[in-house]
């Protein structure tokens, strides 16, 4: 089911006022079937923050439906709030103790949703999106629900969300205006969205591999490359999660700057909080120093920062079969199989990817100064020239500091090249300049999680060969020829480089 299919459901339920069995049954089937990897499908599973998305629609869509009359507008709500529940009973999980707060108690609760909803944020009068609940007055609620003394216990959960509706329900208008009982839809949304953040906790989602996704010893490269894109659910969506401007093409020996704005227009900030991955590896990126020849200290925080995001991508689908593709194909590393445990294979993803060498030599004197994960996802300067940096979201994040000039795109040299580049590209050749330094040719990713390029090049270092051509399938009838190339380092127990080469881009 599409997100334009969630939304016709949805505009089906508000329009009688009722949430029927059969469409209770149809959004709970849905929501069941993104918690999984369904044997066949070509879809992602969901995002954790994919729920946000569903209950915000809803009420978005409930708004369509605010009616004259006062006694369908509370039907209305009631039908909101049987959505909501079959979203929470599906999706989350409770995250409260069986004894709440000495300090708990319903009647305090009631009243302090009442004060909410009676109080009008005088900062957002001319601005008819905002809800009426002020910053202040929601982290007065947030702090309610997660201080110790006024907790809610397990068995008021339910009702606390029940609560927050049959209050809002009060406060509609009685002229029905319209705008004020948007602007309530609005704050009782957000209430909702405090009390599953702060009592409440995502479902773990099924990563069992069904056959379809699952990798044999005859499963080739190719293939494995193109499942991996399937299973990238943390992937953002062009011209939504982000947008970005190619503007003019340039040919890789010309040096003139073919992009007077940025490449990037937006990034919703929101996913480098709400996405474990994308947070963990953000956390990454100042851990080094780009100038080759510079040894690199590592602390103990950034010790810690390298397990954790470890650990947030193998809990991840790509991640997942990432692995199980190296058992597959009976990798070894240092002469030994890659052990089947998961801790036995982070700890060679640790190795091969953040154990420092020597990249400038030296002798007995070199200075530790390079790794797998700083040259191919952080970048490194030598010799006046730009080496590695081939990751989107460090050359988002340098761009937006000042630090990255743009200067235009470079087409597939291939007479197969039909595709005109776009700003709905996932794979890019560009030119930039970083900090005053150069590089004419470099192609990236463009979206995908931060889980999906350490899978494909763990894969890569692991199974494949110093070059390995692929036709990636990226979906509307998109395909990119890339060579995937691997450079190993450190007597080949380490990753030198990783990156792609986009060969052709057809339709």
């Amino acid at each position: 089911m599409s997100d334009i299919a969630i939304e016709t459901l949805y505009r089906q339920t508000f329009n009688d006022r009722n949430v029927s069995p059969e469409e209770s049954s149809l959004l709970t089937a849905h929501l069941q079937s993104l918690q999984q990897i369904s044997d066949g499908s070509t879809s992602t599973p969901m995002t954790p923050d994919q729920i946000v998305w569903f209950r915000a629609t809803a009420f978005r869509i409930a708004c369509e439906y605010l009616d004259d009359c006062m006694e369908e507008n509370v039907k209305l709500l009631k039908a909101l709030n049987a959505v909501v529940h079959a979203l929470e009973t599906t999706c989350l999980l409770p995250n409260l103790e069986e004894e709440g707060g000495d300090s708990f108690s319903k009647e305090a609760v009631e009243q302090l949703l009442c004060s909410l909803y009676e109080t009008q944020n005088e900062d957002h009068d001319d601005d008819d999106e905002a809800p009426s609940i002020s910053k202040a007055e929601a982290l007065a609620l947030t702090e309610f629900l997660t201080d110790a003394s006024t907790r809610p216990p397990l068995k008021s959960l339910v009702w606390l969300r029940a609560t927050a509706f049959r209050l809002g329900s009060q406060y509609l208008d009685g002229e029905s205006n319209k705008e004020k009982n948007d602007a309530l839809l609005r704050s009782i949304n957000v209430v909702v969205h405090i009390i599953e953040t702060t009592c409440m906790r995502i479902k773990p989602l099924s990563l069992e591999l069904p056959p379809s996704h699952s990798p044999t010893a005859s499963t080739d490269f190719c293939t494995a490359v193109n499942t991996l894109w399937k299973l990238d659910s943390n992937r953002l969506n062009p011209n939504s999660d982000y947008t970005i401007d190619v503007q003019r093409s340039k040919h890789p020996c010309n040096k003139d700057d073919a992009a007077h704005y940025p490449l990037f227009t937006y990034v919703r900030s929101q996913v480098f909080s709400s996405r474990p991955t994308f947070k963990a590896f953000r956390d990454l990126l100042n851990n080094y120093s780009a100038a080759i020849g510079e040894e690199e200290e590592v602390t103990e925080q950034e010790l810690a920062e390298n397990k954790t995001f470890l650990e947030a991508i193998m809990k991840t689908a790509v991640m997942k079969y990432c692995h199980q593709y190296c058992l597959a194909k009976e990798a070894s590393y240092n002469g030994r199989p890659v052990p089947a445990s998961e801790s036995g294979f982070m700890k060679i993803l640790n190795s091969i990817w953040f154990e420092s060498y020597s990249r400038s030599g030296g002798g007995r004197s070199r200075k530790m100064d390079s790794s797998g994960f700083e040259h191919v996802f952080v970048g490194e300067v030598k010799n006046g020239q730009i080496s590695g940096f081939h990751n989107w979201i460090q050359f988002y994040l340098e761009e937006k500091a000042g630090h990255v000039d743009y200067r235009g795109y470079i087409k597939p040299r291939s007479r197969k090249s039909t595709a005109e580049t776009n700003n709905d590209n996932p794979v890019l050749t560009l030119q930039f300049s970083w900090n005053g330094v150069e590089k004419f040719v470099s192609t990236s990713f463009i979206g995908v999680s931060p889980e999906f390029e350490v899978a494909l090049y763990t894969m890569t270092f692991l199974t494949g060969d110093d070059e390995n051509e692929v036709t990636l399938d990226t979906g509307g009838e998109s395909f990119f020829d890339l060579n995937v190339k691997c450079h190993k380092y450190d007597g080949g127990s380490k990753v030198g480089s990783c990156y792609v080469e986009a060969l052709a881009h057809y339709d």
